[in-house]
Formats: structure tokens, C-alpha cells, sequence
């Protein structure tokens, strides 16, 4: 079960933003889920580098959302098939 109050505030923003870029150009695409699915593997399956991700350029931003949106197991917040984001966070 996804925890939703595990999203920051700052985080939700960023979110937002990401979202909102990757929606830029394409009136089908659901802003709402979209953060949603991106909340959901950024606390609960794979931290995501929001920062970097809000800059990114559009090909290597479509490449994590799609995956994201193909991958994430959307019960657990898990990403499957050994899904990685470009954005992911380094493990440090």
C-alpha cells in the first residue's frame, strides 16, 4: 500500500514541475497521474534526483516517465523488470 504523506511538500513541487514539462505538448496526457505514479516511485520504490530531473532535457526525461509508467507497480510503488530511472538517486 502507497503511503502518501511520505511526499514532501518541496517534493510535491518538483513533482509538479516534472510533470507538467513531460505533459508540455501532449493535451492526453494526465498531469494527476502522472504526478502520482512519479510521488509513488520517488517515496516508496526508487528516491528520485528531482533537482536533476526538473532540468533534464526532454528525451532523457520521457525516457524515466515512460518507464515509470510502464514499470511501477502501481499497489507498492515498486518499479519492475529491473526498471532503473536515469534520475535515480546514487546510493552513497
Amino acid at each position: 500500500m502507497i503511503d502518501w504523506s511520505k511526499v514532501t511538500k518541496d517534493d510535491m513541487l518538483a513533482i509538479h514541475k516534472i510533470a507538467l514539462c513531460a505533459a508540455d505538448g501532449d493535451p492526453a496526457c494526465d498531469v494527476m497521474a502522472l504526478e502520482m505514479d512519479l510521488q509513488a516511485c520517488h517515496t516508496h520504490g526508487c528516491p528520485l534526483d528531482l533537482g536533476r530531473m526538473a532540468q533534464a532535457s526532454r528525451a532523457e526525461l520521457m525516457h524515466d516517465v515512460l518507464g515509470i509508467d510502464q514499470c511501477l507497480d502501481r499497489e507498492t510503488g515498486h518499479l519492475r523488470h529491473c526498471f532503473v530511472p536515469r534520475f535515480a538517486k546514487k546510493e552513497s
